[in-house]
């Protein structure tokens, strides 16, 4: 049977977190649970990669904007005050993470997030930080 990893005293510099003063037992039975719920590393390269891509400004703006409606590349770059190329280049990045799909009607290319997966995202990560003002 494990048993619970005993009190210890803490100790921290400002700006780290906190590390034990003591050494803890290590209980391996709950360590061998863990390990098949433990993200794999080209899982979590993957998702680094996905979340690094809306570690940008300009890019979740767009989103902001796409998760209200459909617009095309010019509109958008009007909305957000930039060159249509500029646009462009971000929503490229956006697409080869698959966040933004799009439809061409006639010279015109209209993007909208690729599915409701991506608007629940956003508006998670937005609800999580209005709560923390």
């Amino acid at each position: 049977m494990t048993q619970p990893i005993q009190a210890a005293e803490f100790t921290s510099d400002l700006g780290s977190a906190p590390q034990c003063e003591q050494h803890c037992p290590i209980h391996l039975d709950q360590i061998r649970q863990l390990q098949p719920e433990m993200l794999p590393l080209e899982r979590a390269q993957q998702m680094a990669e996905f979340f690094g891509t809306l570690a940008d400004p300009t890019r979740l703006r767009l989103l902001s904007v796409l998760a209200t409606q459909e617009l095309c590349v010019c509109d958008l770059a009007t909305a957000l005050k930039m060159s249509e190329s500029a646009v462009s280049h971000q929503l490229r990045v956006l697409r080869s993470q698959r966040l933004v799909k799009y439809r061409k009607e006639g010279r015109n290319v209209h993007y909208s997030l690729a599915d409701s997966h991506v608007i629940n995202l956003y508006r998670e990560v937005a609800e999580h930080l209005d709560e923390m003002d």
